[in-house]
């Protein structure tokens, strides 16, 4: 698992050097290693190596991993489609969810999340570009969701996501999104996360204003 350890090193520095190029503090970004495809052997080795937030896609995989990796410090979110009938497993398993789309996904999270345990952080997933092969929530429509979402005692809303088209420019989809997320804070819907930028641009996203940035390849290698 050496590898792990040296490619992860390098998305650190890198992380920095983008950070401070923005003239931001390095701890106001948070690697979420995305582990999906990944055995829970590699997880433990790049949490060995300082790592401690990992996101998941497929909920059955990452039971095993989480049920494996018990008693660890590990933060789990889970940044794929979430289907209605996979709520309460995530609902009770996981720290976060970035893919909250649809205020009858969100109810369920909430109904199912347990009563001893924190509320659930969500993230609202934004479709910016009105892709059909993309989940995500119109931006015309987030403040209405972000609103209904702040009701439910179980959730805490934190910020917004995206996964944006496909792009020369990733840095305005970036900067549109942050400009999003200020607006409805001017409207009085408090949020202090972003989680934008993957492997292929995550220094753009964090020159936009990205506070979570989602990165597999890049430290894990190629999924098998």
């Amino acid at each position: 698992m050496t590898e792990i350890t040296e490619h992860l090193r390098e998305i650190v520095e890198r992380v920095t050097r983008a950070s401070t190029r923005s003239g931001r503090p390095v701890d106001s970004v948070t690697i979420v290693a995305v582990s999906k495809g990944q055995p829970a052997s590699a997880i433990a080795a790049a949490h060995r190596a300082g790592l401690k937030h990992f996101g998941e896609s497929y909920v059955q995989e990452a039971l095993e991993k989480i049920d494996a990796l018990a008693g660890s410090d590990v933060i789990w979110h889970f940044v794929g489609k979430l289907q209605g009938n996979k709520t309460r497993q995530v609902a009770e398993r996981f720290d976060w969810v970035h893919t909250v789309d649809r205020i009858r996904i969100a109810e369920r999270l909430n109904e199912q999340r347990p009563p001893f345990a924190a509320p659930l952080n969500v993230l609202i997933q934004v479709n910016q570009g009105g892709e059909m092969q993309k989940s995500g929530v119109a931006q015309s429509d987030v403040a209405a969701l972000a609103r209904s979402i702040h009701s439910l005692p179980r959730l805490a809303l934190r910020g917004l996501m995206t996964i944006p088209p496909q792009s020369a420019d990733p840095g305005h989809w970036f900067a549109e999104l942050a400009a999003l997320q200020a607006r409805l804070a001017a409207d009085g819907v408090p949020l202090d996360t972003l989680s934008m930028g993957m492997s292929a641009d995550f220094e753009d996203a964090i020159a936009a204003g990205a506070t979570q940035v989602r990165i597999g390849t890049a430290i894990f290698g190629a999924r098998a």
